[in-house]
């Protein structure tokens, strides 16, 4: 039976708590078919700082261009890459989040140059080499060990509810679907995410020399739309860009956002940091939105501690005195 053990016990998780109980029994439970639930990922479903996972991959993927055109080694993205400084690929993020999305689109095109031609199982093959060997550059451990436990329970929790749990990213859809079965529980037929263009050829489907969408801010509630056809019940987010969505969400007259606050400051792994998600945080009494203080509210924040030997899967304990 799932249930929210890594929560401490408080408003948050009795707010949860309270509106599942309320929209799954009572006089007046919402149908089965209506109980949709939506997390973005970067940052509420896993670890962000000091940089996404994606951009790790990517970065990998510009080091081997940039060796083998040098000539690139002046512009960016290969600069940060080559010159070893990635403030430059964080600044991007940052800006972004702010409004300014100028360097995003710089990076946008370099993204598209890297997959155009290539066949999408490919890609996918490629994803998944790549976390079969990554970790995350300061905690050194795998990519599976920097999820965090709480909300995997919580889409456990939710999906026993009835729910029926997506990812709505701003971050890759092809990049995250090779994972969320394993890392969350939730199949790669229930993610959206930014997506490059897809061509037929030949017999095979190829990313075009395109970029189709990226799913953040406003497009959130569009793509939740045509890819759901039902408003959500639940939305779960972290950042400026997940602001649309909760408030998507929030008008649905039963429905419940969740907001995570990365407040943590006590060497648990997760670095306190408001950047980036200053206006959902302004935004959040006015919404309504239930606010989940990492370091208060969370028990542990990964399956295993930090400081104990990696591995290639979970282990217990992690739990905060």
């Amino acid at each position: 039976m799932a249930d929210l053990a890594s929560w401490r016990d408080g408003p948050t998780k009795r707010r949860i708590e309270e509106f599942v109980e309320a929209v799954t029994s009572g006089d007046h439970p919402v149908p089965v078919e209506d109980r949709v639930a939506v997390f973005d990922n970067d940052g509420t479903l896993w670890t962000e700082k000091p940089m996404q996972t994606e951009i790790h991959y990517i970065v990998e993927q510009w080091t081997a261009i940039a060796e083998a055109k040098p000539e690139l080694a002046d512009t960016q993205p290969y600069k940060a890459v080559v010159s070893g400084d990635l403030s430059w690929l964080a600044g991007a993020i940052d800006k972004n989040y702010a409004g300014d999305d100028s360097d995003l689109k710089v990076m946008i095109r370099a993204l598209v140059g890297n997959t155009a031609g290539m066949n999408v199982e490919d890609y996918a093959e490629s994803v998944a080499d790549f976390f079969r060997t990554a970790r995350h550059p300061t905690l050194n451990r795998p990519y599976r060990d920097v999820v965090f436990a709480p909300m995997v329970e919580l889409l456990a929790y939710l999906a026993e509810h009835g729910f029926t749990c997506y990812i709505a990213s701003a971050g890759d859809r092809d990049f995250m679907r090779p994972i969320t079965q394993d890392f969350y529980g939730v199949p790669f037929e229930r993610v959206i995410g930014s997506a490059v263009g897809l061509e037929y050829k030949d017999g095979e489907v190829l990313y075009a020399p395109s970029f189709d969408f990226f799913n953040d801010g406003p497009e959130k509630p569009v793509r939740l739309w045509s890819r759901i056809g039902r408003r959500p019940l639940f939305a779960a987010g972290n950042s400026n860009g997940d602001l649309d969505m909760l408030a998507y969400v929030r008008t649905n007259p039963r429905g419940f956002g969740l907001l995570v606050h990365h407040d943590d400051d006590t060497g648990r792994g997760d670095p306190a940091y408001d950047t980036g998600a200053e206006k959902a945080l302004a935004a959040a009494a006015e919404l309504g939105l239930a606010m989940v203080s990492i370091k208060e509210d969370w028990a542990k924040v990964y399956s295993r501690p930090v400081g104990t030997e990696a591995s290639a899967g979970h282990g217990d304990g992690g739990a905060r005195s």
